[in-house]
């Protein structure tokens, strides 16, 4: 590799992978490399700017921990998240949307119909609904997690007297397929800006915004993982997402409720109704 110049050395990066036993991480490295010299190439990169870029991934990981990942947001922000669900979410099934840096694994099991609400203030949600499969059938005993901010805008990292999983759970559906979650409406937040994706947005003049919305990651056997937000239609900012998730099949309508008669679950009114159905796809890559 003595004669390394701007004319091979793409192509001799790409070569020293040769030997690698999976054709996949070839084909997917070998294209990284290929479009990361490429953008050097195009933008002429200074050493200063590469240096900076540098500097940028060290304090992602030194601010990074087992309650923010800035990696992800990272990508949230640059729109690789939202990316990689439309290009590997599903073509019939209920669309995905991004994980976000906020997900915390174990909330509590509840039964259908429970209420996470506690201590939390806040307008009172009533949202229900049923997960099918690709043929329409109701999936009994598939898992939903949820996680959402309080009224306020903060996650449970935020707000540590409320306790880990605030306004967290996991719910398995009825024999028939249902759940049903009484909650309060979250409201629309900031995404982290104290760190180097806060420098990010405010070099590209961007503001850090999420519309209200719900997280729900759906699992179930032989069924493939959903991870996607059900969004308010009235929040101010559902069409200027910072982490462009909002997707229009999942922008519901909160209906206010006086009357808790019609509904099947002990709520007190008022509250907001919202109902959603969830649709699965079948294990295996997306149709």
């Amino acid at each position: 590799m003595r004669n390394i110049s701007l004319d091979n050395i793409t192509a001799t990066v790409q070569d020293s992978m040769r030997g690698a036993a999976d054709a996949r991480f070839r084909e997917v490295i070998g294209s990284l490399v290929t479009h990361l010299h490429a953008f050097a190439r195009e933008v002429h990169l200074t050493h200063e700017e590469w240096n900076a870029g540098l500097d940028f991934l060290w304090r992602a990981g030194r601010i990074s921990d087992d309650k923010r990942n800035e990696f992800v947001l990272t990508s949230d922000v640059l729109g690789l998240s939202s990316l990689v669900d439309l290009l590997d979410g599903s073509s019939s099934g209920t669309e995905s949307s991004v994980l976000g840096p906020f997900y915390v694994e174990g909330a509590p099991i509840v039964p259908v119909g429970a209420s996470i609400v506690g201590d939390n203030t806040g307008e009172r949600v009533l949202m229900h609904g049923t997960v099918f499969d690709a043929k329409g059938r109701p999936l009994p005993g598939a898992l939903l997690d949820f996680w959402q901010t309080d009224a306020d805008g903060l996650y449970s990292q935020a707000t540590p007297h409320k306790g880990e999983f605030n306004l967290r759970c996991r719910m398995r559906t009825d024999a028939q397929g249902r759940y049903a979650l009484q909650t309060v409406k979250p409201r629309y937040y900031s995404v982290p800006y104290d760190g180097p994706v806060g420098d990010l947005l405010r070099g590209g003049a961007r503001h850090a915004w999420r519309p209200s919305h719900f997280h729900v990651l759906v699992t179930a056997p032989g069924q493939r993982r959903l991870v996607t937000e059900l969004f308010a239609d009235d929040d101010p900012y559902i069409d200027a997402d910072a982490v462009f998730g909002v997707r229009s099949s999942l922008v519901l309508h909160f209906e206010r409720r006086d009357d808790a008669a019609a509904v099947p679950y002990p709520i007190k009114a008022p509250f907001f109704e919202v109902k959603f159905d969830f649709r699965l796809d079948a294990e295996g890559p997306a149709a």
